[in-house]
């Protein structure tokens, strides 16, 4: 635990500063984001193209048309779990992007490159390839996807804080990755089943289909996971403790390398062994890291009606928020309240003000156990001047929502005679059914609006 700078005054409007330094030309926004997505569009291009020439015009089309449909479910999912404090949409649009188009590139060529190297060197392609699928393909596949962690984490510490944002961007990334290895899959498939002249249910096409998208559209994702933990709790730890912000990502690494390993291995271990080990490791597993995933979450709302309070206290929040701002439900009301009496503009600044209250909260909590960084004092600024530009749109519908969702308040009936009650005068008029209290309900709630 470490003290803290004393809170800021009662604000009087935005706080000013100092101009900001002028960057190198390198370092200016629009240079970064013109080469990152130069990078990307040429990977996107390229592992088209590869794509294309293995699967053929007709099996892509088809291969694109199946694997796109476990897209939306996942990237739904993993932004639910994201809603507590919700990164920004060019952070899910990168990770996306690097494992459907640079992370698959790399495990296409470096994988290929490998197993053709290994039947070369052994003159036993059998055993190359069964070499390739347990041993290179996991460690080059989450290698690749891991970098994009490893960017994010890197050069967006703002937005990568714990254990859900890890969590977020490597299966985001996993999932960028898995539909374009499903796209080759399913193309190759199909082509298949073109040669031979199957179709229906017990075409290859079918087959892989099913595995792959009906029974394991989570298992990239589950791997990469792993990885995400890691790097997660990295950004829990302080900045002094180098050794465990290494060691946690690349336990992470080595653990999703091999639950990866185990899962293309599967197939040797009999006709029923990619079963055993779906049932006997993926389903627990996954099992394991929602519940992990979904208690991180309530945490961090625990960790916002903790934090938040003493703002209220120094004026920059009125004293219902901290309670609204930490239950999704009160969230989600005050959403809809701004939107019903202001407009899409209105409910769109209050989620915005939840956000930034929510990293407010969050800064606090780091800089209370002795994580924050240097910049401690001019983020909390930099969050409050954002609480401080919203708060006419905010504090009403904030405020409602807090009544809305405030818990009935009981109301025990006093030892004494009431007025207004038949037998009164005698104390036991209520204990024996005789009347009720001419006061509140039991039930009556006064918050409640």
């Amino acid at each position: 635990m470490t003290a803290l700078p004393p809170y800021p005054p009662h604000p009087t409007g935005p706080p000013g500063g100092a101009a900001p330094r002028r960057a190198h030309w390198w370092q200016r926004g629009w240079v970064r984001y013109g080469a990152l997505i130069t990078l990307l569009a040429l990977s996107g291009l390229v592992i088209l193209a590869l794509v294309r020439e293995q699967t053929g015009t007709e099996g892509f089309l088809v291969g694109l048309g199946l694997a796109i449909l476990p897209v939306p479910l996942l990237i739904a999912a993993f932004r639910w779990l994201d809603r507590v404090e919700p990164g920004p949409w060019r952070n899910t649009l990168f990770a996306f992007s690097w494992g459907a188009c640079a992370a698959a590139l790399i495990a296409i060529v470096a994988n290929s490159f490998a197993t053709r190297w290994i039947a070369t060197a052994t003159a036993d392609p059998s055993g190359a390839d069964t070499l390739g699928a347990t041993v290179i393909a996991p460690v080059v596949e989450e290698s690749a996807k891991a970098a994009a962690v490893l960017l994010l984490f890197l050069f967006r510490r703002r937005d990568f804080t714990g254990i859900v944002d890890g969590v977020v961007i490597a299966g985001v990334t996993a999932t960028g990755f898995a539909f374009t290895e499903n796209i080759l899959y399913l193309g190759t498939a199909f082509g298949t089943d073109q040669l031979t002249g199957d179709s229906g249910i017990a075409s290859v096409t079918a087959a892989t289909f099913f595995v792959r998208v009906i029974m394991s559209p989570f298992a990239h994702p589950l791997f990469t996971v792993l990885t995400g933990i890691g790097f997660g709790i990295a950004a829990l730890s302080a900045d002094r403790h180098h050794i465990r912000r290494v060691l946690f990502p690349l336990s992470g690494l080595l653990l999703a390398m091999g639950m990866h390993a185990l899962w293309n291995g599967s197939s040797a271990f009999g006709e029923f062994g990619f079963f055993a080990v779906y049932a006997a490791f993926m389903v627990p597993a996954f099992g394991l890291l929602t519940w992990l995933v979904v208690w991180t979450r309530q945490r961090e709302l625990r960790t916002v009606r903790e934090e938040l309070p003493a703002y209220a206290v120094a004026g920059w929040l009125i004293p219902a928020e901290p309670f609204a701002l930490g239950s999704m439900r009160a969230r989600r009301i005050a959403r809809q309240y701004a939107k019903l009496h202001a407009g899409r503009s209105a409910a769109r600044a209050v989620a915005e003000y939840e956000a930034y209250a929510t990293s407010l909260a969050f800064l606090r909590h780091r800089g209370r156990h002795g994580r924050a960084g240097a910049d401690f004092v001019v983020r909390e600024r930099e969050l409050l001047q954002q609480l401080w530009a919203r708060r006419d749109a905010a504090r009403p519908a904030l405020d409602h929502a807090a009544r809305m969702t405030a818990p009935p308040v009981p109301v025990a009936a006093p030892p004494w005679p009431i007025p207004g009650v038949y037998g009164q005068g005698y104390g036991h008029g209520q204990a024996y059914g005789y009347g009720q209290p001419a006061g509140p309900h039991p039930s009556y709630n006064p918050y409640r609006s």
